[in-house]
């Protein structure tokens, strides 16, 4: 239980957030894009899922695990997927994964060429501390 009473993952929220990595992403020869591209896509997964259950943006206060489990290029899509699965009284507990769903196929003479996986890969998975002060906290009024 946390703080408040709210079991783990029992109707807490998700969020849920699919975006195309541009060359302006790619930060690595061969248009590998930096891994901290992905976890600024959990942060905003992680904010909409604090306004959403407190109607704050709050602080991300640590990340406890990080694995970047395969490559990610420029002209990738990537499904971001956040779940809450703790409440504290004011930290808030969370879990990240991002999953390639289309992959950047860039041949000779095609450089646009991209296609849909059969199924996704697993860039990215973390776990993460949010915090929202006890004073910002709106959920009680109706969130």
């Amino acid at each position: 239980m946390g703080g408040n009473g709210a079991p783990a993952g029992a109707g807490l929220p998700e969020a849920f957030l699919r975006v195309r990595m541009s060359q302006a992403d790619a930060h690595y020869a061969g248009n590998l894009v930096d891994g901290a591209r992905v976890l600024a896509l959990f942060g905003d997964a992680a904010t909409e899922l604090l306004i959403r259950w407190d109607g704050d943006e709050g602080l991300l206060l640590a990340y406890e695990k990080v694995e970047f489990r395969a490559p990610v290029y420029a002209g990738d899509y990537l499904e971001v997927r956040a779940r809450m699965t703790r409440i504290g009284n004011t930290s808030r507990h969370m879990e990240f994964e991002a999953r390639k769903v289309i992959a950047a196929d860039p041949q000779a003479g095609q450089v646009s060429r991209a296609h849909v996986l059969a199924e996704p890969v697993v860039t990215t998975v973390a776990q993460g501390i949010c915090v929202v002060p006890k004073e910002r906290q709106r959920r009680a009024e109706g969130g």
